[in-house]
């Protein structure tokens, strides 16, 4: 059956998201457009995870914790992961492994948690934005000792993508998918690069603003829809 999806999205954790980027407001948007299926990616941090994941059963839709991880290249990747517990210890892992800089919210914006009534539950002291220590050849690996999967973000952009920082995607990094901005540019991209032939292939929002959301237009086929279902189909060498 086919689901619709949008794997990368922001909250108002992540300092760059909008303030109306809230659990309810994000997931309600998503049921609007016709999705069937989110992700929550904040830039290192999965916190606002459990209030989206509940604002989401609220109005039944399916909402899978992830994480947009930035590598100590400065590149960044998508982790996803089939429970709140997983998708946390991963939070703890990273949040162990990155630089720690003080937040300015009047240059990059505050960085709140919320419970699953938009209510404001604290902020994050130290900025979120810097690379980790974790690096992008061994990213995918690392996700997997923690129950998930990963995969490069809009691989097709000029800035912080594994393509503009590195040229190539090394198979040795071990990923099954990689992910556009802009699906228009995959005819290019493959003549460029011929791994992207052996890849599945995602196209997101990357959403800050809830403008930024896109209607239901990208879909994954599943025999059901469930967290397990998106990540197994993710990470099989058959194409999505």
């Amino acid at each position: 059956m086919k689901y619709y999806y949008d794997l990368h999205i922001h909250s108002c954790l992540s300092p760059c998201g909008d303030m109306d980027m809230t659990p309810n407001n994000l997931v309600n948007m998503a049921k609007l457009l016709g999705l069937d299926v989110i992700a929550l990616t904040d830039h290192n941090t999965s916190r606002n995870c459990a209030a989206a994941m509940a604002a989401g059963r609220e109005i039944g839709l399916l909402v899978i914790p992830g994480m947009e991880l930035t590598t100590s290249e400065d590149i960044h990747a998508v982790c996803l992961f089939p429970t709140l517990e997983k998708a946390l210890a991963w939070d703890d892992y990273v949040d162990n492994h990155r630089i720690k800089i003080r937040n300015r919210a009047e240059i990059y914006g505050r960085q709140v948690m919320m419970n699953e009534q938009d209510e404001e539950t604290g902020e994050i002291e130290p900025l979120l934005l810097p690379a980790t220590e974790i690096s992008i050849m061994n990213a995918y690996a690392k996700v997997k000792e923690f129950g998930g999967i990963c995969f490069p973000a809009h691989v097709d952009r000029d800035s912080l993508s594994i393509l503009s920082v590195l040229g190539e995607i090394d198979p040795a990094c071990g990923f099954k998918t990689a992910e556009l901005a802009d699906k228009s540019k995959l005819d290019s991209l493959h003549q460029m690069h011929p791994i992207l032939d052996t890849l599945n292939i995602v196209t997101d929002s990357d959403a800050h603003y809830l403008e930024n959301m896109r209607e239901a237009e990208n879909s994954l086929e599943l025999d059901e829809l469930s967290p397990e279902a998106v990540l197994a189909a993710l990470d099989s060498e058959k194409k999505v």
